[in-house]
C-alpha cells in the first residue's frame, strides 16, 4: 500500500515545508482543490509533475464561494479518501487549512474582478467569483508556487484567475488542465456523484449535443441560431432546464456574433438540482 502524503493545515506549516524545498533548489507546483477527488484531479497533479519538482495539493472547501441555498453544507468532505487518492500519484504535500486558518477572525479583504465575472457563472451565482478569486489569491500568496494548475472543466474561474494574477503581479504560472471525461464524454465533476442512474444517462448525451452544435456551427449556420436550437435539443434529451450556450472568446469571455478563431463554446445544463458544466474549443 502507498505512503499517504503529509498533512499540514496551517501556513505557517506550509511556508516551513515549502523554505525547505526551495533551500534544496525544488520548484513548487499548487493544484488546488475542495476535495472529493476524482481522475480529473489527479491527472492535475501528473500535469504539474512534469513542470515542478514538489507538487503541492490544497484541499480546501471555500464558503465564499457558495451562494445562498448552494450545497455548501452538502458538499461530499472524503480527506481519507482523497489522500489514499493522492498516494497513486508525486503528490508531496496535502495543505489542508480550516475556515479558521484561511479567514481569521476580522479578515476584511475580498478580491473582486470586473467584466469577465459579469456574465454566465457571475450572473448564474452572485459573488461566486470574489470568492474564488479571494481564497485563490490567498493560496497562492501562502504558497508562493512556481506554477499553479486548474481544471479546463470550470473555463470561466481559468479565466478569471489568470487576469486577477496578471493584474496583480501575482509571480505565478497558471496553466490549464484538460477535461478528463467518462467513457460517454461527460466532464468528470464531483458533483456527479448525485446524478441517479436515469440522470447519469442523460447527463451523457451533454457533450454529444455540444459537439453537433459546433460542428453546425463550423458549417456556417449563425452562431445565435445554432445555440437557440442546442438549448432546445438539451431540453428535449431530459434536462430540467439550460443556464446558457454561448460561443465566446477565450480570454474575455465576450460572446461571439460571427465565427472567429480561436472561440470556445460554453454551457450549463440542470439536472434536477445538479449543474453540469462544459466547454469545448472550437477549432
Amino acid at each position: 500500500m502507498s505512503t499517504l502524503p503529509a498533512v499540514v493545515r496551517t501556513v505557517t506549516e506550509l511556508r516551513a515545508f515549502i523554505s525547505d524545498q526551495r533551500n534544496l533548489g525544488h520548484s513548487i507546483g499548487l493544484v488546488p482543490t475542495m476535495g472529493a477527488l476524482h481522475h480529473g484531479h489527479l491527472s492535475l497533479v501528473d500535469v504539474i509533475s512534469q513542470h515542478v519538482d514538489t507538487p503541492i495539493v490544497s484541499i480546501f472547501v471555500n464558503p465564499t464561494q457558495f451562494g445562498e441555498g448552494e450545497d455548501f453544507s452538502e458538499y461530499p468532505r472524503t480527506e481519507q479518501a482523497d489522500l489514499e487518492k493522492l498516494a497513486t500519484t508525486n503528490t508531496a504535500l496535502v495543505y489542508a487549512p480550516s475556515v479558521e486558518e484561511m479567514y481569521p477572525n476580522g479578515d476584511v479583504t475580498t478580491v473582486t474582478v470586473d467584466q469577465i465575472t459579469e456574465m454566465f457563472e457571475g450572473t448564474e451565482r452572485p459573488g461566486h467569483f470574489a470568492g474564488v478569486a479571494t481564497v485563490v489569491s490567498k493560496l497562492l500568496l501562502q504558497c508562493m508556487p512556481n506554477v499553479a494548475i486548474f481544471g479546463e472543466k470550470d473555463f470561466q474561474q481559468l479565466a478569471v484567475i489568470k487576469r486577477f494574477v496578471k493584474d496583480l503581479h501575482i509571480p505565478v504560472n497558471v496553466i490549464g488542465g484538460p477535461i478528463i471525461r467518462e467513457a460517454d464524454g461527460l466532464a468528470a465533476s464531483s458533483r456527479n456523484v448525485y446524478l441517479n442512474a436515469t440522470e447519469r444517462k442523460t447527463a451523457g448525451q451533454l457533450n454529444v449535443i455540444l459537439k453537433n452544435m459546433i460542428k453546425s456551427v463550423r458549417d456556417g449556420e449563425p452562431i445565435k441560431q445554432a445555440e437557440n436550437k442546442t438549448t432546445q435539443q438539451l431540453l428535449d434529451a431530459g434536462f430540467s432546464s439550460v443556464d446558457y450556450v454561448s460561443v465566446v472568446e477565450p480570454e474575455t469571455l465576450k460572446p461571439m456574433e460571427e465565427l472567429a478563431m480561436p472561440a470556445r463554446l460554453v454551457a450549463v445544463a440542470r439536472i434536477g438540482k445538479v449543474r453540469l458544466l462544459d466547454n469545448m474549443p472550437i477549432e
